[in-house]
């Protein structure tokens, strides 16, 4: 059951997992903060499992060197379900990219995001 804290820490762990630049780091966050058969999936990209995640991450990373994710809304949940949106950007500016995320969470631990882009500036996809 997901209720207000376990939805804060689930998104909190997501946004740290998405701004971890140091691989080792990034992979133990992975291993211990989602399941072994994850799947992540929106718009423009898609990743399987650990590895499949990990590349995804890292190839965002690298087109945006200088951005990096913030939570934009009160994450919220219930059941096995947690939603929150994120912007992406320079740190401590705007976020000119912004999305909702819809996690499903399985014993605390994420095992699918299914991800919507609500604003990407033209360029920038």
């Amino acid at each position: 059951m997901t209720d207000a804290l376990t939805a804060l820490k689930i998104a909190e762990g997501y946004i740290a997992l998405w701004n971890e630049r140091n691989d080792s780091r990034r992979r133990d966050l992975l291993a211990s903060n989602w399941t072994r058969d994850a799947r992540y999936v929106d718009p423009l990209m898609a990743g399987d499992g650990a590895d499949g995640i990990d590349t995804m991450i890292a190839a965002v990373q690298q087109r945006f060197p200088d951005f990096e994710f913030a939570l934009i809304s009160k994450p919220d949940g219930y059941g096995d379900f947690v939603r929150f949106q994120w912007g992406l950007g320079p740190r401590g500016g705007d976020n000119p990219i912004k999305g909702t995320d819809f996690v499903v969470v399985e014993a605390g631990r994420i095992r699918n995001v299914t991800g919507f882009l609500d604003q990407v500036p033209a360029g920038a996809a």
